[in-house]
């Protein structure tokens, strides 16, 4: 591949690219899916529900619910793979329903169901810290999965809904990894191997969760990357072939974790157990890397792979192919 590949090449690639964005957190409304659009994203995990309980979870659903009406030009909800692929021919991005942690059931496994039914695809089995399922990653102690989450997953597998490992601790993802009966992913995480973070991966983990069925998504939220917010794009993309050349091309896809829009009270409530409690990191200055400023410009992505050598196939599976091939055994369809 042309080492200085022009921006036109990259462009028209794109643009053929079935691109799917493994986790969006980012202040949605109208001007995100306009920027969406821009950046030629057909599909994308899109968060509602961090800390939330069963009824403001419900209430999420139901604004993106009013969204999809308020808004067929630009999104439509994704619930099937096939769904993505329409999304693509129709020029849409399609809404993946994802939660970041389990609060959103409460603890009624029961409401799994009711959720799956609303279009809820992917569930994250813990964010950053301990809950009646697993444990988060910034928790003292790790103590695994729970019995009861045990069950949690039994059911998801059963709905067909992917347990996501991203903010889980070593412990509790290694205990779901072998627990669930489908493939299980780090939807978006970074590998400890370019910089230590109770965020990112061990090599071994990274290779665990591939050697068991499971798939990695690379994030770029620069606290994790290794030169923090004087990371670019190409650092983004270096991250990645790190992953590649550790996981293979075949099970690893991008997540972003973009978070347009937020202010530093989202911030704020985020980085605190369970919204309000103890405060379990400080992020200090978000910023994107240089060259991926907003969703709109994701196509830098694939003019980086581009330019850094990449075939236009691996570029094809990382960007979004890899993704679907995931959610078609875990979604069933």
């Amino acid at each position: 591949m042309n080492q200085h590949a022009p921006l036109s090449e990259a462009q028209s690639l794109h643009a053929r690219l079935t691109v799917i964005d493994g986790l969006i957190v980012s202040d949605f409304g109208p001007d995100i899916f306009r920027d969406m659009q821009k950046g030629g994203i057909t599909a994308a995990n899109c968060t509602c529900c961090i800390w939330e309980g069963f009824t403001a979870t419900m209430q999420n659903i139901m604004q993106w619910k009013a969204w999809f009406r308020d808004h067929p030009d630009l999104i439509m909800q994704v619930k099937t793979t096939a769904d993505i692929r329409r999304a693509k021919a129709e020029g849409k991005t399609g809404i993946i329903l994802g939660w970041q942690n389990v609060s959103g059931m409460e603890d009624q496994i029961g409401y799994l169901s009711l959720f799956k039914e609303l279009g809820v695809g992917i569930i994250q089995m813990a964010y950053n810290t301990q809950n009646l399922v697993a444990t988060g990653c910034y928790e003292g102690r790790d103590g695994g999965l729970s019995d009861f989450g045990r069950e949690v997953v039994a059911e998801m597998n059963r709905l067909g809904i992917l347990c996501d490992l991203s903010h889980v601790g070593g412990n509790s993802s290694r205990d779901v990894i072998l627990a669930s009966r489908q493939p299980v992913a780090y939807s978006h995480c970074l590998p400890a191997g370019l910089k230590a973070h109770p965020r990112n991966k061990t090599d071994e983990e990274l290779r665990f969760i591939i050697d068991h069925g499971g798939f990695v998504g690379v994030t770029m939220f620069t606290p994790f990357l290794a030169r923090g917010t004087e990371a670019t794009v190409d650092d983004y993309v270096e991250a990645m072939e790190y992953v590649i050349n550790l996981c293979g091309e075949d099970r690893v896809g991008y997540g972003t974790d973009f978070t347009q829009g937020h202010e530093k009270p989202f911030f704020d409530w985020i980085t605190h157990d369970k919204g309000y409690a103890r405060r379990l990191t400080d992020f200090g200055t978000i910023q994107n890397p240089a060259g991926i400023d907003t969703i709109g410009h994701s196509s830098a992505l694939t003019a980086t792979m581009l330019r850094r050598g990449w075939s236009e196939s691996r570029i094809e599976k990382i960007m979004g192919e890899n993704w679907v091939n995931l959610l078609a055994e875990v979604w069933g369809e």
